[in-house]
């Protein structure tokens, strides 16, 4: 749960180990994880995991300010690296307020690899992260070689055959290896769906925990809404009236397939992630600005700005700044709305590049900062700067006066608030 609760370097921390950490959870942390959450996020887990191999179970007390040494970055990209571990499912944190205040951090095993791939949210973005040429090459770095064995016969002996009293063995509570569920709030009304499929063809006990979870995560990855999921569930049912959880990824993948020309889904339809957006209540025009880049999927906000569909070729830049690059999504609205303002309403894919690997480079994540840089960036080829007491994008319109902007750019910026408010 995000909660807003001070967070000091002084405030003291312990690692509890939850799981069985292998070699191997370093390598699938770096190959499959790492694309999904970033490098900081995976190096702020493999510190507390060394913070742990001194003790092996629990660690001893440390403050946030040795982690702010040790991965050589602030403490509120620390908390934004926790807080993707803890989406993600490798990592619980417990609070205590105090003088300092104290924190527990859980950690878990990652997925393993045929878990990973499995998985219909973490194979999906990683495909939409990496691309099909990097996803195919992790595949394949992951495949078991099968041996033909029809020639030979087993002679492996029985656990009886080799021993003969329970007296060798000491019994021991031993720690297991845990990984832990993905939390997500419901994606779609559950009540709504029960009651929209036809009575008398859905056994009482279809809907269980696992059935609920996996119709959660299809739903969000594919972003399908409760009447959608009720078209797919029919198709999905059996003749005991239980849904076929296989038929239902199946299903629910050609169902956006079909809508998407074919395509997986991408993430050009998100909206900038609750915990990277600005607080709200600012109602100035700037405040305003970043309210709309922040809440505006990509797409949609393109769909504003030609006021109809994107070309194929649009849409892959898109794609490249939201999954190649690794933009998020406010960042990229500013991006775009930067470009055409500047290149005469054309994505001119150069200048797309060389800005957008800057931005990346500067760890950009937040409109504002997007913003900023911008902002920056415009100044150095504009001599003749003028400061407004209420700050506006400053590509809005590049002749900008004290006074006012031009009655075009204001028509602009009206239209845009006035679709999104």
């Amino acid at each position: 749960m995000l909660m807003n609760i001070s967070f000091l370097p002084a405030d003291k921390y312990m690692v509890i180990n939850k799981t069985i950490l292998s070699e191997l959870d370093r390598k699938n942390l770096v190959n499959l994880y790492e694309p999904i959450i970033g490098s900081l996020a995976v190096s702020l887990y493999l510190t507390l995991w060394r913070d742990l191999e001194r003790f092996n179970i629990v660690s001893m007390e440390y403050t946030h300010h040795h982690l702010m040494t040790i991965l050589k970055a602030s403490l509120e990209d620390i908390k934004k690296a926790r807080i993707s571990l803890e989406g993600i499912g490798l990592l619980r944190t417990y609070y205590e307020k105090g003088e300092p205040n104290n924190y527990v951090y859980e950690l878990y095993s990652p997925l393993n690899a045929k878990e990973f791939f499995a998985n219909p949210i973490f194979s999906v973005v990683l495909y939409n992260n990496v691309g099909s040429y990097e996803y195919d090459l992790l595949k394949k770095e992951y495949q078991v070689m099968k041996f033909d064995l029809k020639n030979f016969n087993e002679i492996t002996s029985n656990f009886d055959e080799v021993y003969t009293s329970s007296s060798e063995f000491y019994t021991f509570e031993a720690i297991g290896r845990n990984t832990l569920p993905l939390n997500m709030q419901d994606q779609v009304d559950f009540d709504l769906l029960m009651s929209s499929l036809p009575k008398g063809l859905v056994s009482d006990k279809a809907f269980n925990k696992k059935v609920k979870e996996l119709i959660n995560q299809l739903a969000l990855i594919y972003d399908i809404d409760t009447l959608k999921m009720v078209e797919i569930l029919r198709m999905t049912l059996n003749e005991k009236g239980f849904i076929d959880k296989e038929a239902l990824r199946l299903q629910t993948r050609k169902y956006y397939q079909y809508n998407h020309q074919g395509k997986l889904p991408t993430l050009v339809y998100r909206t900038q992630p609750s915990y990277l957006k600005s607080p709200s209540g600012d109602t100035s025009k700037r405040g305003k600005i970043i309210e709309v880049f922040e809440n505006t999927s990509p797409y949609d906000f393109l769909v504003s700005k030609y006021q109809g569909n994107p070309t194929n070729r649009d849409l892959r830049v898109l794609e490249q700044l939201l999954i190649d690059i690794g933009l998020t999504p406010a960042v990229t609205n500013v991006l775009i709305d930067y470009v055409l303002k500047k290149n005469n309403n054309k994505l001119n894919q150069a200048f797309i590049e060389t800005i957008a690997g800057q931005w990346k480079r500067l760890g950009i994540k937040t409109a504002k900062e997007a913003m900023e840089v911008a902002e920056k960036e415009h100044k150095k080829y504009n001599k003749k700067l003028v400061k407004n007491e209420e700050v506006m994008p400053v590509w809005f319109n590049e002749n900008i006066t004290k006074e006012q902007m031009s009655k075009e750019e204001e028509e602009d910026l009206k239209n845009i608030l006035e679709k999104y408010h």
